[in-house]
């Protein structure tokens, strides 16, 4: 995800979540914010592993002789 967008998600969370802190669940907030960012999380994961896998797949250069 993109910078903008995690900070824009969070811009808009930040009232219901406050709201539920409001009302003695802060719990229920502080656990949909670390859903939130272990969705991120592993798509980032997800996007470093494709790229590994991509690195792997070059084929090795064959010396002429």
């Amino acid at each position: 995800m993109r910078v903008n967008h995690i900070i824009m998600v969070l811009i808009i969370t930040a009232w219901p979540l406050y709201y539920l802190y409001e009302l003695q669940l802060g719990a229920v907030s502080f656990l949909l914010l670390a859903i939130f960012f272990l969705y991120i999380s592993l798509k980032e994961l997800k996007i470093v592993r494709e790229q590994i896998k991509k690195n792997e797949e070059k084929p090795k250069k064959e010396k002429i002789k």
